[in-house]
């Protein structure tokens, strides 16, 4: 699939205060359902990145984000589509984490991550908090 074609996410590795990280599972409906993911969501056009971020983290999370830096960035193919995922770690936010969208969440301890089944796409981002 062509790279013009992707697309664009925005992705939050939230970190509480004890070193945790926010995690939620995708609906079973959804592209790669049932497995667990950092939120975020779409870049729309004309949005910067970090606007995104803090949009989708807002409407999705509940909390504003104070202070947030670039992670890395992944391109990656699914047999179906193909994503371009721009990882911020965020740092610090204000209001009080939960999942507006029904979804089951949790924090979790950086060493358990790789316990949990995420999409493929995720797996770097996993292996980088994992170190």
């Amino acid at each position: 699939m062509a790279k013009s074609n992707a697309i664009h996410v925005a992705v939050g590795v939230i970190e509480n205060t004890d070193g945790a990280i926010f995690i939620s599972r995708r609906h079973q409906h959804l592209h790669q359902g049932d497995k667990w993911e950092f939120p975020g969501g779409k870049v729309e056009a004309d949005e910067s990145v970090y606007d995104a971020l803090c949009r989708e983290l807002q409407e999705e999370c509940n909390i504003q984000v104070t202070s947030a830096t670039p992670f890395t960035v992944i391109q990656f193919d699914y047999p179906d589509k193909s994503v371009i995922l721009d990882v911020w770690h965020v740092h610090s936010f204000t209001g009080t984490v939960h999942q507006r969208e029904g979804q089951e969440w949790r924090w979790v301890d950086r060493s358990e991550l790789e316990a949990y089944p995420f999409p493929e796409a995720n797996t770097r981002i996993v292996n980088l908090l994992c170190q």
